[in-house]
């Protein structure tokens, strides 16, 4: 895939393979099915950046592309690598280097742990004329981070998976200088408590005629049907 906008969209992912994805939903699902639901959610997110318009998409798989699964469904439109660094950070770090790189203006970088992230807030953060863009999550990290033109040092000394990310984060800012946007607040999904309050969140944008079942939410109404 050559270079044919200005924008790039990141998916950060992890390789679905049985055992090793999601794990903080055991016992409460078995593998199975939570490599099942995680699966649901990378389908899901891809379908989400590809609604981003005027932006180049790309996933960053970790730690490697085992399971074949980004080969065969990322397609022509989505280049894949595969993250590289010490830590999230590093990684984050230095996908943004390589986009900045290659000639892009701005770039995005989104998780998997949020299927229902809204493609407005990542237009959005496109769209910002902000050194930074930060969309916090409701556990203290942030589902999204943007940045334009160069890296903003912000990766280092961050305790990454606690709910100081966030917080620590924004510390940075303070003695860089650097403008910051923030999105709104959005929710990762990692725990029972999340799985649940996530089925009833699409259930109403459904029912609110917001958007239609997606195979995530069409395999937890499934599952949760039993807890």
């Amino acid at each position: 895939m050559t270079k044919s906008c200005d924008n790039a969209v990141i998916l950060f992912a992890r390789d679905p393979v049985l055992g090793q994805v999601k794990t903080r939903l055991s016992p409460f699902l078995d593998n199975e099915t939570i490599l099942e639901l995680y699966t649901c959610f990378l389908h899901d997110s891809l379908d989400k950046i590809r609604q981003v318009e005027n932006a180049d998409l790309f996933v960053g798989v970790a730690p490697s592309n085992q399971s074949g699964f980004f080969t065969g469904t990322s397609g022509t439109d989505i280049r894949l690598f595969v993250q590289e660094g010490k830590d999230l950070g590093d990684k984050m770090r230095r996908a943004l280097q390589d986009r900045f790189a290659e000639g892009y203006d701005k770039a995005v970088i989104i998780g998997s742990d949020s299927p229902s992230l809204p493609v407005t807030y990542i237009e959005r953060a496109l769209g910002s004329d902000k050194d930074l863009v930060l969309g916090p999550s409701t556990d203290g990290g942030y589902y999204l981070i943007g940045m334009r033109g160069k890296v903003v040092e912000v990766f280092d000394g961050v305790s990454w998976g606690t709910q100081k990310v966030l917080r620590e984060t924004c510390a940075h800012l303070e003695r860089d200088g650097a403008e910051l946007e923030l999105l709104p607040v959005w929710y990762d999904i990692d725990n029972p408590e999340d799985l649940r309050f996530f089925q009833t969140h699409l259930q109403l944008i459904e029912q609110a005629g917001l958007g239609k079942s997606s195979e995530t939410g069409k395999l937890l109404n499934k599952i949760l049907g039993d807890h």
